[in-house]
């Protein structure tokens, strides 16, 4: 670390503990190749890996104590249905002989009495029993609606960026993975959208991190109001954002893109504290689509690459693979 100039935070303590020790062939890899590109681990790298590699995963000792309960739950229900299933037994066999007496030729009053007497008992036993039994199953399924939803939203916290709410790179990684073998497998096209947030640093040295959280939140909810159900948007790392969009050709991810790129550059951004004009915030973005047998890390490059392009002719526009020079793709 000190080699490579990254500060001692424990977030890249963790990062590089995990390089080292070799557990993570992923994160291996991806060390591997900035440190090939000759990169510097600049601040935005160091959090990208962060947040790829070990960003929030659910807490182990509260997942323990989740699957715990469930396991308590479903021992307790089981045990309810269990003495459910002995009463109607019970009850069971003593209709077979109250019917057994009745069957008897000339039975005497006494009998009749003693067999009703022990249906009458059984009767309410079981009617005890069905009510005992709907209170008990009424508890456990609201206790189990309660652990559902724990785990849901465990779930959605592994998933989703904190901040944005948009799917984090974990998440990314996952779902343009099967993304990928979808379209091999169909010959559907696919296409990603790389974007990113113009002199976002200078925004956030001018006015500070909590304005420039806001940014990233606004252009979260551009993203949302933007795509379709089917697509997934994502925050791949610091100001970048990632587009994944399955049955979509180059053309139209080109117009979503840069409906996207409208949408927020129409926007002012204002200080709610002063009420001041912060002006314009405008996006680049790159757009590629996806070709038969290639890499995730191909498609990737070319989305990259094209993005770079958009941002040296000028920002706040879109630019695709087909405009890329031949070595750049």
């Amino acid at each position: 670390m000190e080699r490579h100039r990254i500060p001692p935070y424990p977030e890249n303590f963790s990062i590089w503990y995990a390089y080292v020790n070799g557990r993570n062939p992923e994160l291996t890899a991806a060390i591997e190749e900035i440190l090939r590109a000759g990169k510097r681990f600049s601040p935005e790298i160091n959090d990208t890996l962060y947040e790829r590699f070990a960003a929030f995963t659910p807490d182990k000792a509260e997942l323990r104590e989740v699957g715990q309960r469930v396991e308590e739950a479903v021992g307790r229900m089981l045990d309810y249905l269990s003495h459910a299933s002995q009463g109607t037994s019970n009850y069971g066999a003593a209709l077979e002989n109250f019917s057994g007496c009745l069957s008897t030729n000339d039975p005497t009053p006494g009998q009749i009495n003693e067999a009703v007497a022990a249906i009458l008992t059984e009767t309410r036993t079981m009617t005890d029993l069905n009510r005992q039994l709907e209170r008990r199953l009424a508890s456990s399924g609201r206790e189990i609606r309660q652990l559902r939803d724990a785990l849901d939203s465990l779930q959605r916290e592994a998933s989703t960026d904190a901040l944005t709410q948009l799917a984090n790179r974990k998440t990314f990684d996952s779902v343009i993975t099967q993304a990928i073998r979808d379209a091999d497998y169909t010959g559907r096209p696919l296409c990603l959208v790389m974007v990113d947030v113009d002199h976002f640093k200078s925004f956030n040295d001018t006015y500070g991190h909590p304005l420039g959280d806001q940014i990233l939140k606004l252009i979260g909810r551009s993203l949302v109001e933007t795509i379709q159900s089917k697509d997934t948007a994502a925050r791949y790392g610091g100001e970048e954002f990632a587009l994944i969009l399955p049955e979509t050709d180059l053309e139209a991810a080109i117009v979503i893109a840069d409906d996207i790129r409208l949408r927020v550059a129409g926007r002012r951004v204002t200080n709610r504290r002063t009420g001041e004009t912060l002006g314009q915030v405008t996006l680049s973005a790159g757009v590629a689509q996806f070709v038969a047998g290639e890499t995730i890390t191909s498609l990737v490059h070319r989305a990259d690459e094209a993005l770079y392009l958009a941002k040296r002719e000028g920002r706040n526009q879109v630019r695709s693979e087909r405009e890329l020079a031949p070595d750049r793709i």
